[in-house]
C-alpha cells in the first residue's frame, strides 16, 4: 500500500504554500523521509466543544487535529497515521454512546467513524478503553478501518508473551511503500507494538478479572520485537500509552516509556497516557529523557498532548543499503492546534475539516441533548476554583452523595453500624488543564452536563473497611499535593506542580489540619519517603482524637479501591462493596432525591498556623467571582499569572 497525498494537500505543496521538511528535501536516491504522525489521549474529542460549559471551544477536537494531518502529509514524501490510545471514553459523547445509545454488534462508534474518515493506520489500546466493559470496547474497535493492537493484554498466558492469547493483536507488520529522493519506489515492512499499563487490572477489575491478564510492558517487548524482527521488520515503532517516567525499570510499573525506549530494536516511541507535551519543558530533567532534542534513551519520541491539542510527530530520514533501511536522521516535534498569548486569549492555528464534523454530527447533536437535561436544582454555587486551598462545594456534593449511597447499601449487612466516611477528589483544578480547567456551575437548574463537569470519570462506587491509622495515612498521601512550606518566609510556592488533583482525597466525616511544615510522607507516585513525617494533625472523628485502631467504612471509586494512586488502606482487600452503579449516577440520583441540594463546603480542613509565613497559588481567574466566600483561610488576591491563571497570597 504506498503512501499518498491528498487532493487538497497536492495542490497546496504543488502551488508552493506548503514547504517540504528539510528531510524530504534533501532526500537522495536510496534516501527517504518517514513521518510518524501522532494522536493520543483523545477521549471521544471529536468536535472543538466542551459539552460541560456548553460552548465550542478552540484548544481541542479531532476535528481541528485533522487540519494538521493534511499539512503533515504536504510537508513529507511518506507518512503514517498513528493514535496512542484512550479514544473510547473521557467526555459526555463517550457517555452518551456507552449509557443511551449503546454499542450493540455492528454499531459504529463516532470516535471511531472519525478516524476511519481520517484514514488512521493503526491504533493501539490505552486504559480508559475498558472503562465500560469487555463487550463494548470489543464492539467498538470491531467498526475500525485500521488494525488496533496491545500486546500486553492477553485472554490467556502462555509461558512466555509470545505464547500468549491476546485480547487484540500484540503489533501489526505494515507493508508500505516508500518514495525515495530519486523518485524511486522501494518496498518498506513497519513495525507497530502497542502497550497500556498493566494497573488497567486494578483500575477496571469488575470489567476484566477473569476475563484477561496483563503482562508488564518491558517483559513484553523483549519477547515480541525479536519475533517481529525476525517476521522482517524494518523498522519498529512503539505505541506506548505509558507515560514518561523513571528510566529504571521495575516490573509492573505504569509509566514505563523510558525503559520501553530501551529495549533493542525498538527504533521509535510514540508516548501518551500522562497528558503531556513532549518533546518540551514538561519533562527537563528527566533521566534518560532530551526535552530539547525529543529523544529517549537516544531515539526519537513524542506525546501529542491530549483531546487532539496537539500533533506528535516523529521525522526518519532513512537509507536503504543491501536491501535494508536503516535511521540516518530523526526529529521530533509536537505541533499545536491554538496559542496562547499572553493576554490569555486563545488563537487558533487551524480550522475544523469539514469532513470529520459531518461524520459524527448527528451524535453530537444527541450529546447536546443528552447533557442538557436538568435532574434537580442547587440552592449555591458549585465550583473548583479554591478546592486545593480550602474545603471546597463541588467536592462536597460528591462526598455527600457517596455517603449516601453507601448508608444504603450497608444496611443489612455486617458492616451496618460503622461510621461511614466519604473521599473524593477535585478532578478540574486547573494544573496542565489550563486555566479554564474548573468545576463552575450557577446557583439553579443542574443538568446531566454539570454532573459529569463535577465527576470526568465512570468510575464506579465503592467502600473500604480501614482502620483510623489507615484513615490518617491516606490523607499523609493526600497532603503530597502541597510543598513543604519554610516557617517564617513570605511567598513561598504552595501546590506541588507534579502532583495530579484527582490525587488529592478529601476525607469527609472527619476533621484535620495539614501541617506545611512537615516534609510529604509520601513520594509521588505513594511510595514511602520520610517516615517520621507527620502532616496530618488534629485529626478528630466525632469531636475526639480518632481512635487509630477503630474501623470505618470510606465510600470511594474503583479506581482508588483498586489501588489508583496507591494509598493506603484503598486496596482490593479492604473493599467490601463494589457497586453496580457508577459515582455520576449516585450524584444524579442524589440530586433528584434532594430536589434542591445545598451543597455547601463545611472547613472540615484547613492549614495549620505558621506564623509570619505566607504561600502563593494560582487558580482560573473566575475564581474571583468566589474569593470572599472561602472558608478556613486568609486569602488576599495578588492579579494575573502566567498562561491566564490567577494569583493569590495566603497568609499561614
Amino acid at each position: 500500500m504506498p503512501f499518498h497525498l491528498s487532493r487538497r494537500s497536492f495542490l497546496a505543496s504543488t502551488a508552493g504554500f506548503i514547504a517540504l521538511h528539510p528531510f524530504s528535501a534533501r532526500a537522495q536516491a536510496g534516501q527517504a523521509h518517514l513521518r510518524l504522525m501522532e494522536t493520543t489521549d483523545l477521549h471521544v474529542h471529536v468536535y472543538p466543544y466542551d459539552y460541560y460549559a456548553d460552548q465550542q471551544i478552540d484548544t481541542v477536537g479531532l476535528a481541528r487535529t485533522a487540519a494538521l494531518i493534511e499539512d503533515v502529509r504536504a510537508e513529507s514524501t511518506n507518512a503514517l497515521l498513528l493514535d496512542n490510545g484512550d479514544f473510547l471514553q473521557g467526555n459526555p459523547m463517550g457517555d452518551y454512546i456507552a449509557y443511551e445509545r449503546g454499542m450493540p454488534e455492528g454499531a459504529l462508534h463516532p470516535v471511531i467513524e472519525a478516524m476511519n474518515t481520517l484514514g488512521f493506520d493503526a491504533s493501539t489500546l490505552g486504559n480508559h478503553e475498558f472503562n465500560y466493559g469487555l463487550p463494548f470496547l470489543m464492539n467498538s474497535v470491531a467498526g475500525a478501518d485500521f488494525p488496533i493492537i496491545s500486546a500486553n493484554v492477553v485472554k490467556s498466558m502462555g509461558g512466555r508473551a509470545t505464547e500468549d492469547q491476546t485480547l487484540v493483536p500484540p503489533y501489526v507488520i505494515l507493508d508500505r511503500t516508500l518514495t525515495d529522493g530519486a523518485g524511486e519506489a522501494h518496498p518498506i515492512r513497519i513495525g507497530l507494538i502497542g502497550f497500556v499499563p498493566p494497573q488497567i487490572m486494578n483500575w477496571d477489575r469488575q470489567h476484566l478479572e477473569g476475563n484477561v491478564q496483563t503482562r508488564d510492558i518491558v517483559e513484553a517487548a523483549r519477547a515480541y520485537v525479536p519475533q517481529m524482527k525476525e517476521e522482517g521488520a524494518d523498522i519498529i515503532v512503539a505505541l506506548s500509552h505509558s507515560g514518561i517516567g523513571p528510566a529504571d525499570w521495575t516490573e509492573g510499573m505504569e509509566n514505563a516509556s523510558v525503559p520501553l525506549a530501551g529495549v533493542d530494536g525498538i527504533d521509535a516511541v510514540l508516548t501518551g497516557h500522562h497528558h503531556r507535551v513532549f518533546p518540551g519543558p514538561d519533562y527537563e530533567g528527566s533521566p534518560g529523557v532530551d526535552a530539547t532534542a525529543g529523544t529517549i534513551m537516544g531515539k526519537p519520541a513524542t506525546m501529542g498532548g491530549f483531546w487532539g491539542s496537539h500533533m506528535g510527530l516523529v521525522d526518519l530520514l532513512l537509507a536503504r543499503e543491501g536491501g535494508e533501511w536503516r535511521i540516518v536522521s530523526h526529529e521530533s516535534e509536537a505541533r499545536p492546534i491554538y496559542i496562547r498569548g499572553e493576554d490569555r486569549s486563545i488563537t487558533p492555528t487551524v480550522e475544523s475539516v469539514d469532513a470529520v464534523l459531518e461524520s459524527v454530527e448527528e451524535e453530537h447533536e444527541a450529546t447536546l441533548a443528552y447533557v442538557r437535561r436538568a435532574v434537580g436544582k442547587t440552592d449555591a454555587p458549585l465550583h473548583s476554583y479554591f478546592a486545593l486551598v480550602a474545603d471546597d462545594p463541588s467536592v462536597q456534593i460528591v462526598s455527600n452523595a457517596q455517603s449516601w449511597y453507601i448508608e444504603q447499601m450497608m444496611q443489612g449487612t455486617n458492616h451496618e453500624g460503622l461510621p461511614i466516611l466519604s473521599a473524593a477528589a477535585p478532578f478540574k483544578a486547573g494544573g496542565r488543564g489550563g486555566a479554564d480547567y474548573y468545576t463552575d456551575v450557577e446557583a439553579g437548574d443542574i443538568a446531566i452536563k454539570n454532573v459529569a463537569d463535577l465527576y470526568l470519570y465512570p468510575n464506579t462506587v465503592r467502600a473500604v473497611r480501614i482502620t483510623g491509622a489507615d484513615v490518617k495515612d491516606w490523607l499523609e498521601r493526600s497532603a503530597g499535593m502541597f510543598n513543604q512550606i519554610t516557617p517564617g518566609e513570605e511567598d513561598q510556592e504552595l501546590l506541588n506542580p507534579d502532583f495530579p488533583s484527582y490525587n488529592f482525597d478529601v476525607i469527609d466525616g472527619v476533621t484535620y489540619q495539614f501541617d506545611l511544615s512537615e516534609p510529604s510522607k509520601y513520594d509521588a507516585e505513594g511510595n514511602v519517603a520520610n517516615p517520621d513525617a507527620n502532616r496530618v494533625k488534629n485529626l478528630t472523628f466525632d469531636g475526639a482524637p480518632i481512635d487509630p485502631d477503630q474501623e470505618f467504612i470510606v465510600a470511594t471509586n474503583n479506581y482508588r479501591a483498586g489501588g489508583g494512586g496507591n494509598f493506603p488502606g484503598a486496596t482490593p482487600q479492604n473493599t467490601i462493596f463494589e457497586a453496580p452503579d457508577t459515582n455520576r449516577d449516585v450524584i444524579v440520583r442524589y440530586i433528584v432525591e434532594q430536589g434542591t441540594v445545598s451543597p455547601r463546603a463545611d472547613a472540615n480542613w484547613t492549614f495549620a498556623p505558621l506564623e509570619g509565613t505566607t504561600v502563593l497559588f494560582d487558580t482560573g481567574p473566575l475564581g474571583t467571582r468566589y474569593a470572599d466566600q472561602v472558608q478556613g483561610v486568609d486569602i488576599e488576591p495578588m492579579g494575573e499569572a502566567q498562561e491566564g491563571f490567577y494569583r493569590y497570597r495566603i497568609a499561614l
